[in-house]
């Protein structure tokens, strides 16, 4: 089974606009963290990565917003690999408020590997094939429970 990661923050001022919601900025950064953890769960530790100048670089982000966060609130953002490629990968994120169970934000993110200062694209470590495998197995099989095709549509 693929790496999972579980991060808690407090929401603070200066996540928020001045109405006292979650601007939108800062679920980046909220998954930016978890993506960290993430990271490293997967075998890219933060100083080896510097220390061979190889990073994952995001190339899209997608966030769907389902309700407010607001000053104060905690939550908590999972993460997962999602799908890996040869030389890109996808990781997606969960926020929820535990206070309440809602959620707050579905959040996907493409990444590729690359070797600086050159910004050359690397292929993806071979054992991540083996996180996708699963990861696509599970996928499957919750999708058919569910009743939705791979990009959530519902199917007859």
């Amino acid at each position: 089974m693929a790496p999972r990661v579980s991060t808690n923050v407090q929401v603070m001022f200066f996540d928020t606009d001045c109405g006292g919601v979650v601007s939108n900025i800062a679920y980046l950064r909220f998954i930016e963290i978890a993506r960290t953890h993430l990271a490293e769960q997967l075998g890219l530790a933060v100083v080896e990565m510097a220390q061979k100048k190889t990073y994952p670089v995001v190339v899209r982000t997608e966030i769907d917003y389902r309700r407010a966060a607001t000053l104060g609130d905690r939550l908590v953002i999972e993460g997962w690999l999602d799908r890996a490629e040869r030389a890109r990968f996808w990781c997606a994120f969960r926020i929820t408020r535990p206070q309440d169970n809602t959620l707050i934000a579905d959040c996907r993110q493409m990444l590729a590997l690359i070797e600086m200062p050159m910004g050359k694209l690397l292929r993806l470590p071979e054992h991540w094939k083996t996180y996708e495998e699963v990861e696509s197995t599970e996928r499957s099989e919750h999708e058919a429970k569910a009743g939705t095709g791979p990009s959530g549509e519902r199917v007859q």
